[in-house]
């Protein structure tokens, strides 16, 4: 099969997997479109306000890209074509799921935001542990999507880096502070429909190009080794450096802003399992931009870090006016998930302590020592931000993804559509941080060995304390 065959195949599968198994996480959860949404029951013109679905759709969709789907791909690109498997059956068997299950738990909770969510399902210890946890991971995010786009946009214009990260945090104070509707609402569909747009306007100009053709030399092996040029096995940093795109534990933070804007609960499968396919559609791009603009791993790794590759591939390309295009959708990417960061921080914290967001006043008062720790964390290098981000984030998934099948089993419904990606994920995050050097260094075997029985123990645990418990009233 050639490489552009293998392209249309894995888009085909992305596409399926929304029409088949999106379809079936519906009828598992048991969605029900009579059922009425938390707009309708708290609307206050902040955080709980109406929206049309297409809006909906395209907001969740920039919410919870951000980097991910471009930069990591991009990272994950250096592992050879098994990037491309990663992303298809992530996406469709554990973040979607992930995305869809835990924003419709948020629906049916009112709106709840992330860490009542695992209160809810994981008990108190769990639910305070994650505020603080989860908070600080807001932050980070928010740090992280500062440090980027204004990267990017200190090498296109005579301003520097520390000039346009206080132009970017200027932004987040004004969009975290205002109602949702006034400038998120109104711009970022906008925005979203511009990702989408660079994305393909790449994918179909490497189709038509003479000098780079999409996937050469593509054969059937090539997706069972590590191609990285450090030689870095496949097992477990691919499953980390693509997060967003395959599955983020990010987008569980975000979804709640949307579940107080939606109007039924039939629209959840097209919100949330939807969302999460049209971006893994767009890592699916980039990683076959990165394998596909570079001869090798080697010549992708020697381009420099991902802001400039995405730059160069992006003017080849599309010319000095394209690439700027393309290049803008990058930027706007990482900033519309910062801002939106900060906001899920806030909200996190007027859940916790009961407060209000009418006012003003009180909004103001719960966000200055969120933005001064952000501002304080873009002073550390960006790649060791990233490093632990990337972790965290993954950590945040597989806690989820429990949390889901806690919901599911006291339900009485079939929770092995969470169990088996969260024991996966599980595998995944503690073989990492045992093995990582930012973690514990072990080997790769004893940290393996670990990340088994570690999953192991949780599905012991959830097999024997929970029980099913219908709360009919949720």
């Amino acid at each position: 099969m050639s490489g552009t065959a293998y392209f249309i195949f894995c888009l085909v599968l992305l596409f399926a997997g929304y029409a088949v198994y999106g379809k079936i996480a519906e009828r598992i959860f048991g969605v029900d479109a009579n059922r009425p949404t938390p707009v309708s029951m708290h609307a206050d013109g902040v955080d709980y306000v109406k929206m049309p679905g297409w809006k909906i759709f395209f907001i969740q969709l920039l919410n919870i890209a951000g980097l991910g789907p471009v930069f990591g791909p991009l990272v994950g690109a250096l592992y050879g074509p098994a990037a491309l498997l990663w992303v298809v059956f992530g996406c469709i068997f554990a973040g979607a799921v992930h995305d869809f299950i835990s924003g419709m738990i948020s629906l049916r909770y009112g709106g709840v935001s992330y860490p009542e969510i695992l209160g809810r399902n994981l008990g108190n210890g769990a639910r305070n542990f994650m505020v603080v946890f989860t908070v600080l991971f807001m932050i980070l995010v928010g740090a992280v999507f500062v440090t980027g786009p204004a990267a990017i946009l200190a090498s296109m214009t005579p301003l520097s880096l520390g000039i346009w990260s206080a132009i970017i945090f200027l932004y987040y104070i004004v969009a975290t502070l205002m109602p949702i509707d006034k400038i998120i609402g109104r711009i970022y569909p906008f925005f979203s429909i511009l990702l989408l747009f660079m994305a393909f306007s790449l994918l179909a100009v490497i189709f038509l190009n003479d000098t780079h053709s999409i996937l050469p030399n593509l054969h059937f092996s090539d997706f069972f080794y590590s191609h990285h040029p450090k030689d870095l096995p496949i097992w477990p940093g691919l499953f980390i450096v693509i997060a967003c795109g395959a599955i983020s534990g990010f987008h569980a933070t975000q979804s709640p802003m949307m579940a107080r804007c939606m109007a039924s609960e039939k629209d959840g499968r097209k919100f949330f399992y939807g969302s999460m396919i049209a971006e893994g559609v767009i890592g699916l791009i980039w990683v076959t931009l990165g394998l596909s603009f570079y001869e090798s791993p080697e010549a992708l790794a020697a381009a420099g870090p991902a802001p400039v590759v995405v730059k160069q591939i992006s003017i080849e390309l599309l010319g000095t006016f394209g690439g700027l295009l393309a290049i803008l959708g990058v930027v706007i990417l990482p900033i519309s998930t910062g801002d939106t960061a900060f906001r899920s921080a806030r909200l996190i914290l007027a859940d916790m302590w009961h407060i209000d967001q009418q006012s003003i006043f009180r909004r103001i008062m719960l966000s200055i020592p969120l933005f001064a720790a952000g501002i304080a964390l873009t002073f550390i290098d960006f790649n060791i931000i990233w490093r632990y981000f990337g972790w965290m984030n993954q950590t945040l998934a597989c806690i989820t993804l429990w949390a889901c099948s806690v919901y599911l089993k006291r339900r009485g419904r079939n929770f092995w559509i969470t169990v088996l990606p969260a024991m996966f994920m599980t595998v995944v995050t503690f073989t990492f941080i045992c093995n990582a050097k930012i973690g514990f260094n072990l080997s790769m075997t004893v940290s393996t060995i670990i990340g088994i029985l570690v999953a192991i123990f949780f599905m012991r645990l959830f097999s024997r304390r929970v029980q099913r418990m219908p709360e009919l009233n949720d």
